[in-house]
């Protein structure tokens, strides 16, 4: 799962959607330099992705783009993924997706000195791309498979697996649709062990 994935499965702590959104950039026990609240955040988005990388749903969805992609199949399906959950984002948030995306924006500018250095100097290309209303687009999906392949110096040309991406669209959709209802349920789970720890 990408970013808005691992924000929205923070429920409506903002101190753990910060946790979460950083946690990539938090090496091994590292977490325990933060709060509480972020500590549940980081260790919340390691579980999301041991979960995710482990499910036999994701798996599969992934194997559509192995050959041609390799290693890169997992970092364009977490992509794909969060293109799927913002494009049908009214069946899972209340709260429109650009009120959500602008109000996290706002917490990560209002807490910039939280981040780490990687963080922050992505940040201004995340907020001004608006990368999370952007995902709901194909267009915008592709737009961010870009980045992401400037990011890894060009390996794959990750924004290509587009075409792979419309020829198995509706697939790939009914896949993530079955696997988000599982996540969300093993979150909640992870979420009520972590508060009873931390």
């Amino acid at each position: 799962m990408n970013f808005l994935a691992h924000i929205y499965l923070s429920e409506n702590n903002d101190e753990i959607k910060i946790g979460n959104f950083i946690a990539d950039s938090v090496r091994g026990n590292n977490y325990l330099h933060y709060n509480n609240h972020i500590q549940k955040g980081i260790l919340l988005h390691r579980h999301i992705d041991t979960f995710t990388d482990s499910h036999a749903i994701y798996r599969k969805s992934k194997h559509k783009l192995h050959n041609k992609y390799g290693h890169y199949s997992g970092v364009i399906m977490d992509i794909v993924y969060d293109h799927f959950l913002a494009k049908n984002w009214n069946s899972y948030s209340n709260i429109p997706l650009e009120v959500f995306a602008d109000e996290f924006y706002n917490l990560l500018r209002n807490n910039f000195e939280l981040l780490p250095e990687r963080v922050q100097k992505m940040l201004p290309s995340m907020i001004s791309r608006n990368w999370l209303v952007s995902y709901a687009s194909l267009s915008g999906l592709e737009m961010i498979l870009f980045q992401m392949d400037y990011r890894t110096k060009n390996r794959v040309h990750m924004q290509e697996a587009i075409v792979e991406v419309e020829l198995f669209y509706t697939e790939l959709e009914q896949e993530f649709t079955s696997f988000f209802e599982e996540l969300e349920i093993s979150c909640k789970e992870k979420l009520n062990q972590l508060n009873q720890i931390l």
